[in-house]
């Protein structure tokens, strides 16, 4: 696992854990993905309720609140696989 997937599985564990519903995962493009669900952030590529692709720029900031996610989905800065609706939960966390 590398370095920048690593990072994300520490942000995002305490923002997910007991909160998610169902699961996500988090492409980030050339790195690698990360898995979301009420148990925390982990590192791994499976199959998820809804799957949100994006650079690591992009990542970084919808999660510092410098991208909001809905303006960077309209703009083709991320991509969704699943329930849009879905995403705008799982952004709503992330953002939170």
């Amino acid at each position: 696992m590398n370095d920048v997937v690593q990072a994300y599985i520490e942000n995002l564990t305490p923002k997910v854990r007991g909160i998610l519903k169902g699961s996500a995962k988090l492409v980030i493009t050339g790195e690698g993905s990360v898995m979301l669900s009420d148990t925390g952030a982990r590192a791994g590529d499976e199959a998820a309720d809804v799957t949100l692709l994006a650079s690591d720029a992009v990542f970084r900031d919808i999660l510092s609140g410098d991208q909001n996610p809905v303006i960077a989905f309209m703009s083709r800065k991320l991509k969704v696989e699943g329930s849009v609706q879905r995403a705008l939960k799982v952004s709503a966390i992330l953002t939170g």
